[in-house]
């Protein structure tokens, strides 16, 4: 079954009263998850610009929402201790009533590591990190007392009490598409997640390369689930459409003409709901059966309904 969810970017100035009715609206219209992205600013030029921290700003919508399903996409493991990651995570299962969508990843802006006083290694020793983490985590959410030490991270008779509610637990979705990255996900994901400017042939080409490494460590690439990020800009005709380009742009501070965005971010779904339903049946041929939605326009929420009515509903 194919599920869509709805990205939230709060980095981009979403007023916490906005995110509630984005939320809303998407769960009445039938939307699987909402899931926001794990940063701290936008960056230093723009400082006025609000950022509301993703697990926070989660917790909040619990008691907004029934059925919808909430997460990270994807949580920054540099920015919490795996354990105490573990732990906010099992919380946040437990009182959505096994509502968590979990993602996590290596982390990249270093911009806020430097700001927050993170330490930034190497994208090597990032990934490193990352495949620890993911092991603390997991054991952590199924063992009484959970023991692990390794080359980054070390814990002891760590107690993770109350569990979360999904079992054995809740899926591990890890965002990336490094090669080193993709054989963390061929050791210990449940879900891997790639995000915003793939077309289907360069999806190809990294099913191509996690195919291998799945086949290093013995495992079934059919074991991990295929979500996708993707940027939607939806209008009935291309004036409709270019205008939307256009006014995205330009809130985004970018210098790109509307032609330039398009040839660059040849992954992201510009059209109409034809073309779009097109190219989601191509993604869909390589086997995503989650795909997670950006809508640049999304604070008119109309985008929302306009892709359930005319997109999903065809799918």
């Amino acid at each position: 079954m194919t599920r869509f969810g709805v990205q939230i970017e709060p980095q981009l100035g979403f007023r916490y009263d906005e995110i509630k009715v984005i939320a809303k609206e998407s769960e009445r219209l039938g939307y699987h998850s909402l899931l926001c992205s794990d940063h701290f600013f936008l960056n230093p030029e723009r400082p006025e610009v609000d950022c509301l921290e993703c697990w926070t700003t989660l917790s909040a919508l619990i008691g907004e929402t029934r059925t919808l399903r909430l997460g990270s996409m994807v949580s920054c493991n540099s920015y919490r201790q795996p354990s105490l990651l573990a732990k906010v995570a099992a919380t946040f299962d437990v009182l959505s009533g096994g509502r968590l969508e979990f993602g996590i990843g290596a982390g990249w802006k270093e911009v806020e590591y430097r700001a927050y006083g993170i330490p930034f290694p190497k994208a090597s020793t990032r990934i490193e990190q990352l495949a620890e983490a993911v092991q603390i985590i997991r054991a952590m959410w199924t063992q009484d007392k959970a023991t692990f030490k390794g080359k980054h991270y070390a814990i002891e008779e760590a107690v993770c009490e109350p569990k979360p509610l999904q079992k054995p637990h809740p899926k591990i979705m890890i965002g990336g598409e490094k090669p080193k990255l993709l054989r963390v996900v061929a050791e210990h994901a449940d879900a891997w997640n790639l995000a915003w400017t793939q077309t289907p042939e360069q999806l190809g080409e990294k099913l191509g390369i996690l195919e291998e490494h799945c086949s290093e460590v013995g495992r079934d690439i059919g074991e991990i689930e295929r979500t996708l990020g993707i940027i939607v800009v939806l209008g009935e005709d291309e004036e409709q459409i270019r205008g939307k380009v256009k006014e995205m742009l330009r809130e985004w501070g970018s210098e790109l003409n509307v032609d330039q965005y398009r040839e660059r971010l040849k992954g992201a779904l510009v059209g109409t709901p034809e073309q779009i339903i097109d190219s989601l049946k191509k993604y869909m041929k390589l086997g995503v059966d989650h795909f997670i939605l950006m809508f640049p326009d999304v604070r008119e929420v109309t985008p929302l309904a306009h892709f359930a009515t005319e997109v999903m509903s065809n799918l």
